[in-house]
């Protein structure tokens, strides 16, 4: 099967904050399959490290307030278009994130909190038909 995961859990240091979210569940999970590492936020063309975006009133918006809605967009059609190419199964998405977020996104208030919702990338998927999973329901 081929996979496309987001690149922070395979251990690259994409994050905002410069960082990874390497998981181990992960490893294991796509042990003897193709994995293909997606970051819609670098593809849109957004440094590492970076300020935290949070979707704000469906626009994509850096904690400091600058709208990086247009690169949070772009990064994630053009990672669909080489998901769609490569033919990919499944993608292994970050829990939350304004990007990847599966289930669950920040609220817009930079504040911690939680409300129901999906990622940019996520929602492009799913629109797609696209089978993604929230790294957090991996078995």
């Amino acid at each position: 099967m081929k996979i496309a995961v987001s690149a922070c859990l395979l251990g690259e240091n994409c994050k905002y904050d410069g960082g990874n979210n390497d998981s181990e569940k992960v490893h294991r999970f796509i042990q003897g399959h193709e994995v293909i590492a997606v970051c819609p936020e670098v593809a849109g063309g957004l440094p590492t490290p970076r300020v935290p975006a949070e979707i704000v009133n469906g626009i994509v918006t850096m904690k400091d307030g600058k709208n990086v809605d247009a690169e949070f967009r772009s990064g994630a059609q053009a990672e669909v278009n080489r998901i769609l190419e490569q033919q990919v199964e499944l993608c292994i998405l970050q829990s939350r994130s304004p990007s990847c977020g599966v289930k669950q996104i920040y609220d817009g208030t930079f504040t911690g909190q939680k409300i129901p919702g999906q990622g940019i990338f996520a929602k492009m998927l799913c629109e797609k038909g696209i089978k993604v999973m929230d790294v957090e329901d991996l078995p």
